[in-house]
């Protein structure tokens, strides 16, 4: 992954084929390689997606704002 991401970051979630913003909320560890960015959606991606938060693992579907 070429970007750190830290609690608190701004970024878009890319969930096909829109990208939603969010706050990055908690990160958990999975390998020394990878981990799972919870990201809980501003209000808008909540309204359209009928969900508060989303664990994103796949480093190409995160980015920041």
């Amino acid at each position: 992954m070429s970007d750190e991401y830290h609690v608190g970051d701004r970024v878009q979630v890319y969930l096909n084929p829109d990208w939603f913003d969010g706050i990055i909320v908690r990160i958990e560890p999975y390998s020394d390689h990878r981990s799972f960015h919870w990201v809980e959606l501003d209000d808008v991606a909540q309204a359209v997606l009928n969900v508060k938060q989303i664990s994103v693992f796949n480093p190409k579907n995160i980015r920041k704002v």
